[in-house]
C-alpha cells in the first residue's frame, strides 16, 4: 500500500502529484536552506570569527593539526571540513568522538586546535571529550546551534550555526542545520586561504592528479618536444629542403637557425606557413623560395617554466593568425638580436592530449 504524504502546517499539502508540485516543494527546501545560510551570515560575530582564524593561524605556524569532530550528521560535515582544510595546506583530521574516548585521543597534541560541531551544543560524546582537550592545553573552537550551550561555554571561540527550523516538513531531519554548518566551514577555509595568501601553485601541491592538478602543475617544459629531437634548417634552405624537414620531424613545424649558431632561433616555419606561402606565390616562383622567405622571424615564444595552461591561453587569444606551435626559449620574449637559445617546441596537440583547457576553450 502506498503511504500518502502527510500535510505540513507551513507548507500545506505535501506535494505528491505529477507535474510541477514536487519541483515547488524542492524549491521550498532549497530556499529554506539558502535562507538559513543567509541568516547565519548576518549573525556572525566579528570577534569570534577573528579568534577562530587566529587559532587556525597558530595551528599552521606551529605545524600542528586541526582536529575536527562531531557525531552523526555533524560528524559527516566534520569529515568534509577536515578534507577541505587538508586540501588547502592546513593539516586537518577527522576524529571520531567514540574512538577518541577509547584511545584515539592520543593523536591530539597540546599545540593542536580542535573544532567541535554540534547543533544542540549538548552532545554527550563531545562534552566528555572537552575536559580532556582542556587538560592537554589544546585550543577549542565550537560550531554550534546554541550559543548558551555547555559546549560553547567550554571553547575559546564560538561560531553561531543556529537555524530557526530544519528544511524538512517535520522539522526533524538535519537539513538546514547541516547546510549552515557546512557553509560556515567552507567560508572559514576560504577566508583562511585568503588570509594566508594561498596561491594556485600552493593549492596545486595538494591536487597533483586529475584535471585540476594538470591545470596547476604542468609546465611548458614538461610537454615540449626537446630541441635535440629536431633538426634546424639554414635560412638559405630551398623549398624541397623545407618540405623534407617538415616531413622528417613530423610535428607540424621546423625551425630555422643561422649556420654558425645552430641552437639560436632565427625563425619558425609551420605547415600553415608553407601552405600560405605557396598560395601567395605562383608556381613559377616556388623554385626561388627559401626558408627565410617562408619563416616567421618573430614568433610568439614561451619559457619552459610557464604553466602549460597559460601557454594554451596565449595560443587561443592570438588574433593575428592561429597558433598551433610555440617555440620554447631560455629567454622567452627576448628580441631577435638577443641570444635566443631554443629549448624545444610546444604543440597545441600535446596540450590537448594532456587534458588541458583554458577559459577560452569550449567545455565538454
Amino acid at each position: 500500500m502506498t503511504r500518502k504524504p502527510r500535510p505540513d502546517r507551513r507548507w500545506g499539502e505535501w506535494a505528491h502529484h505529477e507535474g510541477t508540485a514536487p519541483v515547488s516543494a524542492l524549491t521550498r527546501c532549497l530556499e529554506e536552506e539558502a535562507g538559513a545560510i543567509a541568516a547565519a551570515a548576518g549573525r556572525l560575530d566579528a570577534g569570534q570569527v577573528e579568534a577562530a582564524l587566529a587559532l587556525l593561524d597558530r595551528c599552521a605556524e606551529d605545524r600542528a593539526k586541526l582536529v575536527i569532530t562531531g557525531v552523526g550528521k555533524s560528524g559527516i560535515v566534520a569529515r568534509k571540513i577536515a578534507a577541505t582544510f587538508s586540501s588547502i595546506g592546513l593539516m586537518a583530521i577527522y576524529l571520531s568522538p567514540l574512538d577518541a574516548l577509547h584511545g584515539d585521543l592520543g593523536v591530539v597534541a597540546p599545540q593542536d586546535v580542535a573544532l567541535l560541531l554540534s547543533n544542540s551544543g549538548e552532545t554527550q560524546e563531545l562534552l566528555e571529550i572537552l575536559p580532556h582537550l582542556q587538560r592537554r592545553g589544546s585550543a577549542r573552537i565550537a560550531l554550534v546551534g546554541r550559543l548558551d550551550s555547555s559546549l560553547a561555554r567550554g571553547c575559546d571561540a564560538v561560531l553561531d550555526g543556529s537555524v530557526d527550523r530544519e528544511a524538512c516538513p517535520l522539522n526533524l531531519a538535519p537539513t538546514a542545520s547541516t547546510a549552515v554548518a557546512m557553509a560556515i566551514g567552507d567560508a572559514l577555509a576560504a577566508v583562511w586561504m585568503e588570509r594566508r595568501g594561498i596561491s594556485p601553485q600552493d593549492f596545486a601541491l595538494n591536487h597533483p592528479a586529475g584535471s585540476l592538478g594538470r591545470q596547476l602543475t604542468l609546465r611548458v617544459g614538461d610537454l615540449m618536444v626537446p630541441a635535440d629531437r629536431l633538426h634546424p634548417l639554414a635560412p638559405s634552405a630551398d623549398l624541397p629542403a623545407v618540405i623534407a624537414q617538415l616531413t622528417r620531424d613530423a610535428i607540424g613545424a621546423c625551425w630555422v637557425a643561422p649556420p654558425d649558431e645552430p641552437e639560436r632561433l632565427a625563425g619558425l616555419i609551420t605547415d600553415g606557413d608553407l601552405r600560405r606561402a605557396l598560395q601567395a606565390h605562383g608556381p613559377g616562383t616556388w623554385a626561388t623560395l627559401t626558408a627565410r622567405d617562408l619563416m616567421t622571424a618573430d614568433p610568439i615564444t614561451v619559457g619552459p617554466g610557464l604553466l602549460a595552461v597559460e601557454a594554451l591561453e596565449r595560443m587561443e587569444r592570438n588574433r593575428r593568425k592561429p597558433i598551433s606551435i610555440l617555440p620554447v626559449l631560455a629567454n622567452a620574449g627576448g628580441s631577435a638580436d638577443q641570444d635566443r637559445h631554443l629549448l624545444g617546441l610546444l604543440r597545441l596537440h600535446d596540450l590537448v592530449q594532456a587534458g588541458l583547457t583554458s577559459g577560452r576553450s569550449p567545455q565538454p
